[in-house]
């Protein structure tokens, strides 16, 4: 009888080898024709800092540019990997977070096959595409702890200059471009900062992967400068996504905070003295409950953006999404196994024969729902099972480098916590759906891959190694 531990670790892809389903699987048989032409050329050594340079340029130009530029330069870092790939030897960077990837593509594909509107569709799968192809090469190039720590330092860079810019909004008043407040509530004409992004809950989802990365930046840096630095970081990432009054963005940062405290306790535990062993995690509990109480208590935006949470329809930003909610369950209800196809187009197109009048929406205001709407329940099941995979693997990940004390465990455990983020955020709004915030995302995913990639080839290697040792010695 298979007991259910066992049927877990299925899942979680326990033992899962590289080498061995590289071996195995025909597709991935093409890996490897290029290293003889590696060999001759003169831009192979550089092809790393070329790659890590091409994403960098997407970062750095995700909160500024247009939609379709972004677009370009993705798929140019697809094109990039293959490169890399076919010039790789077999099993190389393979994780199981990236078969889950290519299983989510794929089902994603044959919704476009199924979908009443089949152009609209295959536009999304093109984003979607677009999107991977990003997460690929990321994957791919974070192996080099070099390159984790440059690419992750310009994306935090880029996210102080529009936290920053942020916080010049709320000094110095910038013009509210909707009714982004309940326009009964004392905060009606509240400012709510948007920087670059032109929405603040997009702006507050953009900020969250970069507190997530920031604190693992001030742990990671060792001198004194970068750590001022860091801390800035963490502190204009903080203020800024206060002063977006976004609720979804707040309780983010608070499951954020939470997670990436839960993985300290976890990384320093075994250093700490008796006595702070049993007793800093309720301290450090304590201390987040006071702190949150008194800022209910004393801040009033605070308190009434908090209150509003609980107050069903009576706050019209919670009716909208409400009613939106409703449509998109009907929409769920009229074709939920494979869904109406990927991406906002097919969204549209469709989401007007199942809204409430005077209800438009460009989205479903929930990544679960907008998953199940674009992929039915055979594509929200994969995507769970990716989560599960990426969720599980990083923790594993943590664990291992613990044993050294390898900075690597501290980047992914932002990573994890800003992951955590932007799934309670994603619990109201559509937060993948935007370049600057989806580039992100696939940015925190990639980075838990290609650690646990380059994990996984030193494993191999130390097998190999135990094993050549009889051999040797006879």
């Amino acid at each position: 009888m298979v007991s259910p531990i066992s049927i877990w670790r299925s899942l979680m892809f326990g033992g899962f080898s590289p080498q061995e389903w590289g071996r195995g699987s025909v597709l991935h048989r093409l890996v490897g024709w290029g290293q003889s032409w590696i060999q001759a050329s003169v831009l192979w050594p550089h092809f790393e800092a070329l790659g890590t340079a091409l994403v960098a340029i997407i970062f750095i130009a995700a909160p500024f540019t247009s939609t379709t530029m972004l677009g370009i330069f993705m798929l140019l870092c697809g094109a990039f990997w293959a490169l890399l790939t076919f010039a790789d030897q077999p099993g190389k960077g393979l994780t199981p977070i990236h078969v889950l990837v290519f299983a989510y593509w794929c089902i994603s594909a044959i919704a476009v096959g199924f979908s009443p509107v089949k152009m609209a569709a295959a536009s999304g799968l093109a984003k979607l595409t677009a999107n991977l192809c990003l997460f690929l090469l990321a994957a791919r190039l974070l192996q080099n702890k070099q390159w984790l720590n440059r690419l992750v330092t310009v994306v935090l860079l880029v996210g102080l200059l529009v936290g920053s810019y942020g916080l010049r909004q709320q000094v110095d008043g910038v013009e509210q471009l909707a009714t982004w407040n309940d326009p009964t509530s004392t905060l009606a004409q509240a400012t709510r900062v948007y920087s670059f992004l032109g929405n603040p809950n997009l702006l507050a989802a953009y900020l969250v992967p970069m507190t997530g990365l920031s604190l693992s930046a001030l742990v990671v840096w060792r001198r004194w400068w970068p750590k001022l630095l860091g801390a800035t970081m963490v502190i204009v990432n903080l203020l800024c996504l206060f002063f977006t009054q976004s609720r979804g963005g707040w309780l983010a940062v608070l499951a954020l905070g939470a997670t990436f405290l839960a993985l300290c306790y976890f990384w320093w535990l075994p250093q700490l003295p008796k006595f702070w062993q049993r007793w800093s995690l309720p301290l450090a509990i304590a201390v987040a409950v006071i702190l949150g109480g008194g800022a209910l208590i004393a801040v009033e935006p605070i308190r009434l953006r908090a209150m509003s949470i609980f107050a069903g329809r009576e706050d019209s930003s919670n009716n909208f999404r409400i009613n939106v909610w409703e449509g998109v369950k009907a929409m769920i209800r009229a074709r939920p196994i494979i869904g109406i196809g990927p991406g906002n187009e097919a969204f549209n197109q469709i989401y007007p024969y199942y809204m409430r009048p005077r209800f438009t929406a460009l989205s479903a205001y929930s990544i679960y729902l907008e998953i199940l709407v674009e992929t039915g329940v055979v594509g929200f099941t994969c995507m769970l099972w990716l989560l599960a995979v990426t969720l599980g693997k990083g923790v594993e990940l943590v664990k291992r480098c613990r044993q050294t004390l390898a900075p690597e465990g501290i980047w992914i455990m932002g990573a994890l916590a800003a992951i955590i983020g932007l799934l309670v955020h994603g619990m109201v709004d559509t937060v993948w759906y935007r370049p600057p915030v989806s580039t992100l995302w696939w940015l925190l995913v990639a980075i838990v891959a290609s650690q646990w990639a380059s994990a996984q080839a030193r494993l191999e290697a130390s097998k190999e190694e135990n094993e050549d040792k009889p051999l040797l010695a006879s």
